[in-house]
């Protein structure tokens, strides 16, 4: 424990530090080279907007408190249960967020260019991906978050990373619902075929 409690602190730190900066790095670049965002929020005050506001204020909040424990002990504040604060819980937690980061990059490049953040509002921009991970769910991407979410939680097992947690689930479940409204407007038929063979989850 003396010796991975320090690296899952300073991991948490990094992690989140450069999955911020992989992801502005990401849309950077397609935009540079595709002329339009891939990041969508929504019309003002839709469910999506409200969706990804709560989502960057969260994402905000873990990257700030997971630099700032790298140097303040702050775990009082975070409410840590301390009958989960164990040493090969915490290193399930990291391999979780390192298995949901591999995840993640794996699915965003087979989505390549269709790849969105959000509800792409100029949908003939986008294919309707059926194959490869889309074949056995028809939201493996959210999964992966979701995965590294409850890993997040098991590193820092506290009162704040469960709202996280659970905050986080209900966001991304509620997200999911919209996106396939979306896809099925834009698709019509053959998403209601897709819907029928493929779960949404699992």
């Amino acid at each position: 424990m003396l010796l991975i409690e320090p690296l899952v602190r300073h991991f948490l730190g990094i992690f989140f530090l450069m999955i911020g900066l992989q992801f502005a790095g990401r849309t950077l670049g397609l935009y540079r080279r595709l002329q339009f965002s891939h990041i969508n929020y929504g019309e003002r005050g839709s469910a999506p907007w409200w969706h990804r506001h709560t989502f960057n204020v969260f994402r905000a909040a873990i990257l700030g408190v997971c630099m700032v424990r790298i140097f303040f002990d702050m775990d009082p504040w975070l409410g840590v249960f301390s009958s989960l604060y164990q040493g090969w819980i915490l290193l399930a937690g990291m391999v979780l967020l390192l298995v949901s980061y591999s995840a993640v990059n794996y699915l965003q490049a087979y989505m390549h260019e269709d790849w969105r953040s959000g509800i792409d509002p100029h949908g003939d921009r986008q294919k309707l991906l059926t194959s490869g991970p889309f074949a056995r769910s028809r939201n493996p991407l959210f999964l992966a978050v979701m995965t590294g979410q409850l890993g997040f939680f098991l590193a820092l097992p506290s009162v704040f990373s469960l709202v996280c947690l659970v905050v986080g689930v209900v966001v991304i479940t509620r997200q999911a619902r919209e996106e396939e409204k979306a896809l099925a407007r834009q698709f019509g038929e053959a998403y209601d075929d897709y819907r029928a063979r493929v779960p949404r989850w699992f």
